[in-house]
């Protein structure tokens, strides 16, 4: 099989991280003979840098022929970086905007799952995590709260402020019909979260979530209010499988889902439209103050590239193969820099980006 992947380098330690994930793909590409074509596109401060803009109209053709975008990390230092002095619609962070907007990326998925080798980094008790975690928040990416009209105007004399919340059935029927396919590959089991004890437009996102449940009669469907998902992610993360919600909740709880799982350097992530495509990429920053120091975790990027096998091309045992080859290596004490705490009671053996993903791509089979 052929696919075509853009690849997406980025800003600050990008470039470092998306290399060794690339690596990892062309063993993959060895040993199940698949044909992995890469194609550059320029994106975020290097674009700014090239051509004076964050995405060019001919970066977002290119991104459009592609099966897949694999990218790394955009951005850099907002306080020194003279990409932050200028518009913000002429900023790094304006062409990922852009690039979601331009390919219709609706669905945010963002697993967070804690390796066993790892639980010294995970901040609750090893009571609340005694078997370790794996789940998926699908988070709504373009509508709700974020999207919706707002204004500030003044009133008798005061500022009054308003932002609308607002969602369509077939912005949450897309979004729905998502969680529960890849469900389907995992636990077989959705959470669907909500406020809909108070609002409306969370009342309609359980009427449609339920009405297209009945459509996966194999995967259980829960509902949760979001205050309460906010406490049992804390209490015991185990419970879930995969985590549905609206773009606001979504935004919040990925980051407690993150902070959860030790480090920021392990967490893939995908943004995928209503086809296969998607959007592949770590949930970390451009950590320029680390950028060409060879310490980046590239673990993001390679278990991004995995999604990408796993939902944009079909490739289930491929991708479990990177993951397993990920296990493996966590397995024998192998660690960048940000996975050695001080608590940590192994056998640690640190290694540097590059080395870290040849011993993964080394495990691949």
């Amino acid at each position: 099989m052929a696919y075509k992947v853009g690849v997406i380098k980025g800003d600050g330690i990008g470039p470092e991280i998306v290399n060794e994930a690339l690596k990892v793909l062309d063993k993959v590409s060895k040993v199940y003979d698949l044909d992995f074509s890469y194609t550059d596109i320029l994106m975020g401060g290097i674009s700014i840098d090239k051509t004076g803009e964050p995405l060019t109209d001919e970066a977002v053709k290119t991104a459009k022929a592609q099966d897949a975008i694999l990218m790394g990390s955009i951005g850099g230092n907002t306080t020194t970086s003279p990409w932050y002095k200028l518009p913000p619609e002429k900023r790094p962070e304006a062409g990922l905007l852009r690039i979601r907007k331009e390919l219709g990326l609706f669905a945010n998925l963002r697993p967070a799952m804690l390796y066993s080798e790892l639980k010294e980094a995970c901040p609750l008790k090893q009571s609340f995590i005694p078997q370790g975690f794996d789940l998926v928040m699908v988070r709504e990416l373009t509508g709700g709260l974020y999207f919706g009209d707002r204004e500030t105007k003044e009133i008798d004399g005061k500022l009054v402020a308003k932002d609308t919340l607002t969602y369509s059935e077939d912005e949450i029927r897309r979004v729905a019909i998502k969680a529960f396919d890849i469900a389907e590959k995992r636990k077989k089991h959705v959470t669907s979260v909500d406020k809909a004890n108070v609002l409306d437009s969370s009342r309609l996102w359980r009427k449609i979530v339920e009405e297209v449940a009945r459509d996966y009669p194999d995967v259980r469907l829960d509902h949760m209010l979001v205050d309460n998902t906010a406490m049992q992610l804390v209490k015991n993360p185990g419970q879930f499988d995969v985590i549905l919600t609206e773009n606001m909740f979504g935004d919040i709880l990925s980051d407690e889902a993150s902070m959860i799982s030790g480090s920021l350097g392990m967490l893939s992530s995908a943004s995928l439209n209503e086809t296969k495509f998607g959007l592949y990429e770590p949930s970390g920053g451009s950590a320029p103050d680390i950028a060409g120091k060879g310490i980046a975790n590239p673990i993001a990027t390679i278990l991004s590239a995995a999604m990408m096998l796993r939902f944009s091309f079909d490739q289930d045992k491929t991708a479990d193969s990177i993951e397993n080859a990920v296990k493996q290596v966590l397995k024998e004490g192998y660690r960048t820099i940000d996975l050695i705490s001080d608590e940590h009671t192994g056998v640690v053996k640190r290694v540097n980006t590059a080395e870290m993903g040849d011993l993964i791509a080394d495990r691949i089979v």
